[in-house]
């Protein structure tokens, strides 16, 4: 039999409740391993040269329910945060360099969460090295003591520089500069400073030397690219001097001499020897090796030679003496030697040599402080020197010089007798120069003349020089050349002159000026030499693009140089190309061009260069214009007034063009004007009159001027004509008085006269329209009262002369003056004018031709009468 279980209904329904909650599983990472750049960031290595934002890891997981999930990224306390992520994507960002020699690794936390549960991890990222460090070098600077007896090849220092990359970038090699002048050689590995084979260090030659040493790294990547460092450095060898040259006597070589009342024990002469090293030399011992047969001993320190028997008592005349120096080692063995033959000579009182003295008595060294330049001949009064020979007679007579760098001083007097006072004179006052050398010394040597034994003494003489202003400062060039744009603002530099003086002190100090007609623009710094425009200065290349002038150096005490600046101001397109007058009017005859000019006022090519071009012309197409030498001139095809007809209903024939100016400058400048051309036929300018009327057709003024002119002329001539007329029928008059017949004055016909001015009236207008009939020239030139400048020739011979007709007065009309040009309106000038003459039968016959002849030349011209 089963039993059943029965529940409670509650229970059941909290049991089934319980059992209808999902469970939540927590988010997790996927490991993906070191080489992957997506997972959960462990063992992640990044290189120290990776740019600041760059993305560098992805972080990855996943839910097991398939919940999104979320990323986070963090860093302990105190520590610097060298990512970011992004908590969706998982995308993980650099955002501070990194620097392994700083830091090589970094600790972070990586979290993953769905919402409910949250997973953290802490991982190390290993931060991998880039090439980006130079070697440095350790404990500089290097000075480095090597005895000069040091063998070839011996190692004498050891460098080191490190390099604190890793790999190849972090190891360091060496080499020297200047290999092959180098005496040196160094180790390229380990760093150790050798001296070359083959080469040996001499202190008395050089005692310093200076070695340049390089390191360089292995070279590695940086940032893509192959990168090799290196460092420099100095190493300051000093050569120490060594025991290496034997003594030297110095003096040699040696006399001296015993006189008959010398005293035993008196020092006969003194030889001195020194140690060839002079940096360190050892202590001298003389000895006296033979030919004394002792009557004479030396002083093992002083090298003094000293006579031990009274003068009576010696053998011989001559002693050679065999003296030997020593050197005397720390260690008190004798090394190196030398040796030297002394002669003394057994004379009669000739005992004694030149001795010098000073203010204070005996003394073999002299010193004086003076100015450098001293005037030639000047003498030295602050040596104060007397030299003396007790002896007597020719054994007291030496010679006195100086030795030492010749041709500076010469000592005075140069043969001396027992006693003088030594006078030093300035020979060569160019040689005592202060920058040259600041000592000067020499030996004053006196040595007896006419002894055998040629006795001898020196004294030293120490110059000291002091400096004086001797030097003009000089410039580093006797001329500046110098540009500057125009358009440069003021206070602008220009160039920089440079002058230097040798004196030491405040005499060395060059303080600079400019001046000359040129340097009104500019300025100088008195203490640079860096020469500026004035803050108010403006160039203008058109204006003057070429200035010169001259800059002086000066020291304080007023000496100078001069140097010559010369400067040259660019020119900038800064003008605009400029017709005479914005409208312009021309006559064009077909066939012939007319020209237009623009001037650029710009100074220099190609700024000035014009070129034209036509902009706007009504009818377009019909001119061309020469772009360089601005002429215009018609299109080829058109050749005649009825092409251009056909082209335009205008029959006046003035077209207007707008034309342009343009400069070749950077950047270009451009005017444009009007023309107005008038466009006229050849065949209308033929003849003498054509260039004329070319010519005032476009200047209605000078037409005018050229006709008051001409009219002004003809008054002037019709007046002498006149003039001589009346007085010739006032000679006529006298031989038969034809002034009594008055009454025929009523007969005389004044309109026929008139008349013929009308006709003149009208010849006058038909002018304006151009007619050039020689016929009406000739009637107008042989009528002797029309105001023209030729005068009627005489007429053949006639009946003889009536009485004269009765005089009148006659006011002519006005008429017009004939143009010269078709576009100039001419002015009407009226001149009133008063005529006396007497009326002949040869008048009126002159009358009646010109009457006949207006006639027929207005019925040619088909022009009526007025």
């Amino acid at each position: 039999m089963k039993h059943a279980w029965h529940l409670p209904p509650s229970l059941f329904l909290s049991l089934v409740n319980v059992c209808l909650v999902p469970a939540n599983y927590a988010p997790y990472f996927f490991d993906n391993g070191a080489s992957s750049t997506n997972g959960n960031l462990a063992l992640f290595s990044i290189s120290e040269d990776t740019p600041v934002g760059t993305h560098v890891y992805t972080l990855n997981g996943t839910d097991p329910e398939g919940d999104p999930v979320t990323y986070g990224l963090s860093f302990e306390a105190g520590s610097r945060s060298y990512f970011a992520v992004d908590e969706n994507y998982g995308n993980i960002t650099l955002i501070s360099e990194l620097d392994r020699e700083i830091e090589d690794e970094i600790e972070a936390i990586v979290s993953i969460s769905d919402g409910l549960s949250k997973v953290s991890e802490k991982v190390r990222i290993v931060v991998t090295d880039a090439n980006d460090e130079s070697p440095e070098f350790l404990n500089t600077p290097y000075i480095v003591q090597v005895l000069e007896n040091a063998p070839a090849g011996s190692s004498i220092f050891k460098i080191e520089a490190v390099d604190k990359d890793t790999g190849s970038g972090g190891s360091v090699t060496y080499f020297l500069q200047n290999v092959r002048t180098n005496k040196f050689t160094i180790d390229r590995h380990s760093g150790v400073l050798r001296i070359k084979t083959g080469i040996a260090l001499d202190y008395e030659k050089s005692r310093t030397h200076f070695v340049t040493v390089v390191a360089k790294d292995g070279g590695g990547k940086l940032r893509g690219n192959n990168k090799v460092f290196s460092a420099t450095t100095t190493i300051t060898i000093n050569v120490e001097d060594v025991q290496d040259t034997p003594p030297a006597f110095v003096g040699t070589p040696y006399y001296g001499y015993v006189y008959e009342d010398t005293l035993a024990g008196s020092e006969v002469i003194t030889v001195a020897a020194v140690d060839g090293d002079r940096g360190n030399p050892n202590r001298i011992h003389y000895t006296l090796l033979n030919g004394s047969d002792e009557s004479f001993e030396i002083s093992s320190a002083t090298g003094a030679i000293s006579v031990i028997k009274n003068p009576i008592k010696l053998k011989k005349e001559v002693y050679e003496l065999k003296i030997q120096a020593s050197e005397i080692d720390p260690e008190g063995e004798m090394s190196a030697h030398a040796f030297a033959t002394v002669i003394i000579r057994i004379v009669d009182l000739n005992n004694h040599p030149p001795t010098f003295y000073g203010e204070n008595g005996l003394q073999n060294r002299f010193e004086l402080t003076m100015y450098e330049h001293p005037p030639e001949g000047e003498i030295l009064r602050g040596l104060r020197i007397t030299v003396n020979d007790s002896d007597q007679g020719a054994n007291a007579k030496f010679n006195l010089r100086l030795v030492g760098p010749g041709g500076i001083f010469r000592v005075v007097p140069q043969t001396v007798l027992n006693e003088a006072q030594v006078t030093v004179i300035v020979e060569n006052s160019a040689a005592i120069d202060y920058e040259k050398s600041q000592v000067l010394s020499f030996k004053l040597l006196a040595i007896e003349v006419n002894t055998p034994e040629k006795f001898s003494s020196t004294a030293d003489i120490v110059i000291r020089l002091l400096d004086t202003n001797d030097n003009t400062p000089k410039f580093s060039s006797d001329y500046y050349i110098a540009r500057i744009p125009e358009n440069s603002p003021g206070g602008s530099n220009v160039v920089s002159v440079t002058a230097t003086d040798p004196d030491s002190g405040l005499w060395g100090e060059v303080k600079y000026s400019i001046y000359g007609t040129g340097a009104d623009l500019f300025l100088i710094h008195p203490s640079t030499g860096i020469i500026y425009t004035q803050p108010w200065a403006t160039l203008d290349a058109e204006a003057n693009s070429k200035y010169n002038f001259y800059v002086k150096a000066e020291d304080t005490e007023g000496k100078y140089s001069l140097s010559e600046v010369f400067i040259t101001v660019l020119d900038v397109n800064d003008h605009s190309p400029a017709f005479n007058e914005n409208i312009q009017e021309k006559t064009m005859v077909i066939g012939s061009p007319v020209k237009v000019q623009a001037i650029d006022q710009d100074a220099e090519e190609p700024n000035n260069i014009v070129d034209y071009s036509i902009m706007q012309a009504d009818p377009a197409d019909v001119f061309d214009i020469d772009p360089s030498t601005g002429e215009i001139k018609l299109k080829s095809y058109i050749r005649s007034l009825d092409i251009i007809y056909n082209i335009t209903n205008n029959r006046d024939c003035i077209w207007s063009v707008v034309v342009q100016a343009k400069d070749r400058g950077s950047p270009s400048f451009s005017t444009t004007a009007v023309l107005k051309i008038d466009i006229t036929d050849e065949t209308l300018h033929r003849g003498p009159m054509g260039p004329f009327l070319m010519q005032t057709k476009d200047n209605p003024l000078k037409a005018l001027g050229v006709l008051a002119g001409v009219i002004a002329t003809m008054v002037m001539i019709t007046i002498l004509i006149s003039t001589a007329t009346f007085w010739r029928n006032k000679r006529s008059n006298k031989v038969m008085p034809v002034r009594r017949i008055i009454r025929r004055r009523q007969n005389y016909q004044p309109r026929t006269i008139r008349l013929e001015w009308l006709k003149f009236k009208s010849l006058a207008n038909f002018s304006e329209k151009f007619s050039a009939q020689e016929d009406v020239k000739s009637l107008q030139n042989e009528n002797s009262n029309n105001n023209l400048l030729q005068v009627l020739p005489p007429l053949p011979p006639t009946a003889p002369v009536p009485p004269p007709a009765p005089v009148f007065k006659m006011s002519l009309p006005d008429w017009r003056v004939p143009t010269v040009s078709g576009s100039l309106s001419p002015k009407i000038k009226s001149k009133h004018v008063k005529k006396k003459g007497s009326a002949s039968m040869g008048h009126n016959a002159l009358v009646s031709e010109l009457k006949s002849r207006f006639e027929k030349s207005n019925a040619a011209s088909g022009h009526p009468h007025i």
